[in-house]
């Protein structure tokens, strides 16, 4: 049987013909205002997306599908370390974001018996030594390129308030450090701001001026080079194909600036799901909700992915958490086929209009930055942490108002639910000020009110 000529018999139908056939059906009622719904990002998603108004896709360099499943590992102890990293190397992960809290970590310990030629180490470092890097990349030797150190003194900032140490002798280190000439050096934490209550416009913007000023550093050092490698950490939050779309019009947002300064157009995107939407009570939710951002990283094309344990509000780490975690992933990769398919979302036109309208007004965002002087003179005003305030406290009206609705939370509690007694980790904002140069970007969860009022009352 030829199928060949199958929709021959079928007359297209125009995106005019829809809309008419819709606001007959609609009987009187206006399309828009019974159809359209805006975002919080100021976008208009219409009921329906169709050729006639398709956006040209952008051209993404990177054909993305092959993604690492990362796990997470505290280095507060190099032997215990060194045995959870292995134990989770062999249940499927492939590579590791390893945590240093301090420069006394023993390197060999750690990575006793880890073959870093064949796995990607990432990593956080909670202070920043010239001589701790310089022991790592010398001890990964020919592996280098496998060690993502991810130095981010601008975040740093903004995160805590304060430098490492102060401004010219952070600069001073980062210069050193570059000047090893490690492959994968600079990162842009862009989750900070999406966990602090920012807009996905403004998390895109933020990163772009973020990342634009060691970009402007690096040129005005004469160091800036063709095969710059930059990494952004990315937190996906529950708006599926909202994130979907972010994580791509990061890449091409990145590819837009470093086309600019004639460097290497190519970028490395973490990816971690939102703890700003996690819960303690009904927590077992967390699990669908980490499900669906991870799978939002991985069509968007992140790199890398590291799960978030559904208990990891309220509990210690631990095995059980780590390993439905990292069970996740292996589902969505070797189960659901999630590796198998390259830019899944190309050709979608509700994702590729999403794309195209946060990459637009984000950049539309950074210019703003620009002319007003840059990302790190408005975060020392203070201009930065104030709109993310702004946006936080709208999307916490929503929240308190039940139009965003989080189940287990503010809707649909379940009274017999219990946690008091469970509780390992302080889940919310700690309160203990010190002085700072600058406020810091303060991480908020929305449920944080209603579940302090909860655990009071049990």
């Amino acid at each position: 049987m030829d199928n060949s000529n199958l929709f021959e018999d079928f007359q297209e139908v125009s995106s005019k013909a829809w809309k008419q056939k819709i606001q007959v059906d609609l009987k009187g009622a206006d399309y828009n205002e019974t159809l359209v719904w805006e975002s919080l990002e100021g976008i208009k998603v219409k009921p329906f997306y169709h050729q006639d108004e398709a956006i040209k896709s952008h051209s993404i360099q990177r054909k993305y599908s092959k993604w690492h499943i990362t796990q997470p590992i505290y280095a507060g102890d190099a032997r215990k370390a060194n045995e959870k990293a292995k134990a989770y190397l062999a249940k499927g992960a492939e590579s590791l974001y390893i945590t240093f809290p301090s420069d006394e970590t023993n390197i060999r310990v750690l990575f006793d018996g880890i073959a870093i030629s064949n796995t990607r180490i990432y990593c956080r470092f909670e202070f920043l030594s010239i001589d701790f890097v310089k022991s790592l990349l010398d001890f990964a030797g020919s592996s280098q390129h496998n060690i993502y150190l991810n130095i981010d003194i601008v975040g740093n900032l903004g995160k805590t308030g304060n430098w490492f140490k102060n401004l010219e002798d952070d600069h001073e280190q980062f210069n050193r450090i570059l000047n090893l000439n490690a492959n994968n050096v600079i990162a842009v934490n862009l989750g900070q701001y999406q966990n602090a209550g920012a807009t996905m416009v403004q998390q895109l913007g933020y990163a772009l001026a973020h990342v634009n000023e060691y970009l402007n550093h690096l040129n005005t050092n004469a160091q800036l080079s063709e095969e710059l490698s930059i990494v952004f950490q990315v937190a996906t939050g529950s708006n599926y194909f909202f994130e979907i779309a972010k994580v791509r019009a990061l890449r091409i947002l990145w590819q837009t600036l470093a086309y600019e300064y004639r460097t290497n157009e190519c970028c490395h995107i973490i990816a971690s799901p939102s703890r700003r939407n996690k819960t303690v009570y009904d927590y077992n939710t967390n699990m669908l909700r980490t499900t669906t951002e991870t799978m939002s990283a991985v069509l968007g094309g992140a790199d890398a992915i590291a799960n978030l344990p559904y208990d990891v509000i309220y509990h210690k780490r631990n095995e059980f958490g780590d390993r439905i975690a990292l069970n996740q992933l292996l589902l969505l990769k070797d189960e659901s086929y999630f590796d198998r398919v390259e830019n899944a979302p190309d050709g979608s036109y509700y994702i590729e209009s999403l794309t195209d309208q946060l990459a637009n007004k984000a950049l539309a965002l950074f210019k703003d930055i620009e002319k007003s002087g840059g990302f790190l003179k408005q975060l020392k005003a203070g201009t930065i942490q104030k709109k993310i305030k702004e946006s936080a406290a709208k999307e916490q009206r929503l929240f308190d108002d039940r139009k965003l609705v989080l189940i287990g939370t503010n809707k649909y509690q379940n009274e017999m639910d219990k946690m008091k007694d469970t509780i390992e980790l302080y889940p919310f904002v700690k309160t203990n000020p010190i002085k700072t140069l600058i406020e810091p970007i303060i991480e908020r969860r929305l449920g944080e009110t209603i579940e302090q009022t909860r655990l009071k009352d049990e």
